[in-house]
Order: C-alpha cells, then sequence, then structure tokens
C-alpha cells in the first residue's frame, strides 16, 4: 500500500519549529513524517527556527507529541556524507546515534548517502573501501536494533546504478536498503524508472521530488543531488518519471512511504499532494 509522508525539511528556508510542518501533516491528512536530525547543538534550532531535532533531545516526548496528531516517523535522515574520509570518526558515530534515537521513536529507518563531490586525493577503490568500512560499522548496530539504514542516491557514487549495486551488495543483510530519490536521480542524468526498476527488490522508502524545467536545463547531468523541488510534485519536468514510478510500485504491490520532498512555498505541498493522491488512485 502506497502511503504519503513528507520530509520536515520542506520548511527549512521558512525558519519555523518542526511543529509547523507537523501540524501541517495533521491539517491535510498525512499519516507519516520525515525528519532530518542535528548531530549536537545548533543556535538556530534552539531558537526555535529549524524544523530538525537534535539526536541529544528526549525521543519520547517528540514521539508523545507525534502520538497526540496521529502521525508516525517515517525516516529519520542522517546523512552525513559515507564516502569522504571524515565519516569513518564523525559519520559512523552520527549515524549510530541517529540508530538509538529511531528504535526509541518506533522509527524504521535511517537515512545516509555519499558526498555531493568526490573527495580530493582518493581513488575511487579507496572511496569504496570507506563506505564499506560505513555499513560494516552501522549495520552491526541496524541489525541489533532492528532498523534499517537506507541508501539515498545523492551524490556521484549512489547515483551511478552499478555502483550503488557494489554498495547495496558489500553486505547480505535484510537491513541495507533503497532510499529512492526520483529528484537526485533526474538530475544526475539517470531514469528514475529504470533506477527503481532495477533496484525495486531493495527499497523501502521514497523521496518524491519534481524538477524545475530551468533548473534541468541548467544542471541535468552536472550535478547529482537537489535539497528539494522548488516547483510542486506534478508541475515539472520530472512528473511524467514520478507517475512512472508510482505505476511500478502499485503494480508490485510495494507497502511503504512516499516523502514529498518540495519546498513548503505557498500551496505548493497542498498542490503535491493531490497531484500524488491522483496518481496513486489512478
Amino acid at each position: 500500500m502506497l502511503k504519503l509522508g513528507m520530509h520536515v525539511d520542506n520548511w527549512r528556508h521558512f525558519d519555523v519549529s518542526y511543529q509547523v510542518p507537523c501540524q501541517f501533516a495533521k491539517d491535510h491528512g498525512l499519516e507519516h513524517v520525515e525528519f532530518g536530525t542535528i548531530d549536537g547543538d545548533y543556535f538556530i534550532q534552539a531558537l526555535g527556527f529549524s524544523p530538525h531535532i537534535p539526536l541529544h533531545s528526549d525521543p519520547l516526548l517528540l514521539k508523545q507529541y507525534l502520538d497526540s496528531l496521529g502521525l508516525k516517523m517515517s525516516q529519520l535522515d542522517a546523512a552525513y556524507p559515507v564516502s569522504c574520509p571524515e565519516g569513518q570518526y564523525r559519520g559512523i558515530g552520527y549515524t549510530l546515534r541517529a540508530i538509538q534515537f529511531a528504535k526509541a521513536l518506533g522509527c524504521p529507518c535511517v537515512d545516509t548517502t555519499d558526498g555531493a563531490r568526490k573527495p580530493a586525493g582518493y581513488t575511487d577503490d579507496e572511496v569504496m573501501a570507506l563506505i564499506k568500512q560505513y555499513y560494516h560499522v552501522v549495520l552491526e548496530w541496524a541489525e541489533r536494533y532492528e532498523i534499517i539504514i537506507n541508501v539515498e542516491p545523492h551524490g556521484p557514487y549512489t547515483t551511478n546504478p552499478d555502483t550503488m549495486e557494489r554498495i547495496l551488495s558489500f553486505f547480505d543483510s535484510p537491513y541495507l536498503r533503497l532510499n529512492l530519490d526520483t529528484g537526485n536521480t533526474f538530475i544526475a542524468g539517470q531514469d528514475p524508472v529504470k533506477f527503481l526498476q532495477r533496484f525495486r527488490h531493495k527499497l523501502s522508502h521514497c523521496h518524491i521530488k519534481d524538477v524545475s524545467e530551468a533548473l534541468a536545463r541548467a544542471a541535468r547531468g552536472q550535478e547529482t543531488g537537489i535539497a528539494s523541488s522548488i516547483v510542486a510534485i506534478g508541475e515539472g519536468v520530472n512528473a511524467e518519471n514520478i507517475a512512472g514510478c508510482i505505476e511500478v510500485l502499485k503494480k508490485a504491490r510495494w507497502d511503504g512511504v512516499l516523502s514529498i520532498e518540495s519546498e513548503a512555498a505557498p500551496g505548493k505541498i497542498e498542490q503535491s499532494i493531490e497531484w500524488l493522491r491522483k496518481e496513486i488512485a489512478r
């Protein structure tokens, strides 16, 4: 069953706390929200101007709040770049703390990805060794805590289908899965539908992003990821691919969350929800 949710990151540029997107989700009949995480203190968040959650905060208090709104958390986003050398001593700890937080919340997934650029001074084989070691450590925790670790296509390694297949094949574990991102795969020059078809058996969560025509002209094949869609889902040049992905998932009877990633400009999330509901029902 396809379920709709959204990432609170849609409100990051609007300087609000997480209560604003959560209330929006409730008011518009969404059942799921996805949270970004902060591993430490950030004065903007502490002052109430960021929707992301510090991992040192009380997860049970957050769960109590979500329960009061009838909301579930689909995923925690802890995407420190696994492909950079700092990932070994900064990113691994970050992801481990996200796993513990997710367990306390009853959240099934933690999202990870590579960096936007290949690290200077490292060969691809050396980077793949870093990535493998990252997931080696993280999966030991994930399996004990029964939390799925998703790999999101967002950088030069994960948006390349052949390299993504290597990463997902490093370990034979049901806890190493895929978070498809329709916008990142498209902007990287890939076909989102073909990407999904290749890795459907690994899919556990999905980011839904459209892409404006202007951004596609300027960046497709040059970049590997975008933060969120600046157009509503369904009004960009990636709409046909998103519809195609939905059809693939419906035919496969996939049970999971389509998490909307579209900037919360006036009317854009509402428009995205309406379009996606029509596509799911079509």
